[in-house]
């Protein structure tokens, strides 16, 4: 595997440098069938970033047969709430500039994001310019709508003091999904007491109706913040739940079919 960060800016803001770190399998299958790869995007509400969302998921897409990336991005304080999305266009960028070194597709990249960071995600599929939009995503218990059902903290972590009826409105992701926004692999759980199930309905009504294709899973236990829903992710004996961990196979099954690929990997 090859493993390195890399600095998506070279001036440090507040001492803080975002970064991408790689997880590249070293071995391309063949120059006519590289890897695709997926960038992984911890949550944590955009004031950190959680190590349970990181590098234990990319090592899962490894196994998989994935090469992937995780983005260490801007949480608060912020200079601009517009900085976390700066991170994650940028990753994108170097990722697909640089697919051919690092033996992957630059047509099959997928986004996998948890919480906030799955707001960062699908922010990038709304905003991102074309060159920077995932060809997937993969939103697990994701923050979406400053409404009703809002995660209030991940807003005021991301809007601060400039938070704004405007800004709202902009950031409630489901009142601007469009028929470009990539194909979706979503999973919640509906005892959710953090990130309200609400989310990922408001959103899967929003992909129905511009004709984007989804899959949805629905578990009835579990809190927030699971991750892979594995003893070695866990913070307590409530976060491991066997059949919440499904969704990683359920999610690889998807992605291979969405990606048209076989099953390669571990």
């Amino acid at each position: 595997m090859k493993n390195e960060i890399i600095r998506l800016t070279e001036t440090a803001s507040d001492g803080f440098v975002p970064t991408i770190t790689t997880y590249i399998i070293d071995n391309p299958l063949s120059r006519e069938q590289i890897r695709p790869a997926v960038l992984v995007i911890p949550g944590g509400g955009y004031r950190k970033r959680s190590a349970r969302e990181a590098e234990p998921v990319a090592l899962q897409f490894n196994a998989a047969g994935f090469s992937s990336f995780v983005l260490n991005y801007s949480v608060a304080p912020l200079n601009s709430y517009n900085m976390p999305f700066e991170d994650a266009a940028r990753a994108m960028r170097i990722i697909r500039e640089n697919a051919e070194d690092f033996g992957i597709d630059k047509n099959k990249i997928a986004v996998c994001g948890f919480s906030a960071g799955a707001h960062l995600a699908a922010t990038l599929c709304i905003y991102g310019d074309a060159a920077d939009v995932p060809n997937a995503a993969i939103l697990s218990y994701p923050v979406i709508t400053s409404g009703e059902f809002a995660h209030k903290g991940s807003f005021e972590c991301l809007l601060g003091d400039g938070m704004s009826e405007e800004l709202l409105d902009r950031f409630s992701l489901e009142k601007h999904i469009t028929p470009s926004f990539p194909p979706t692999f979503l999973w919640h759980t509906f005892e959710d007491k953090s990130v309200p199930i609400e989310n990922s309905l408001l959103l899967m009504s929003a992909l129905r109706k511009n004709n984007v294709k989804f899959e949805a899973h629905i578990y009835p236990s579990g809190g927030h913040g699971l991750s892979l829903a594995r003893r070695d992710v866990s913070r307590s004996e409530d976060g491991i739940d066997l059949h919440v961990s499904s969704w990683m196979n359920l999610c690889v099954d998807w992605l291979r079919e969405t990606f048209g690929i076989s099953a390669f990997g571990c």
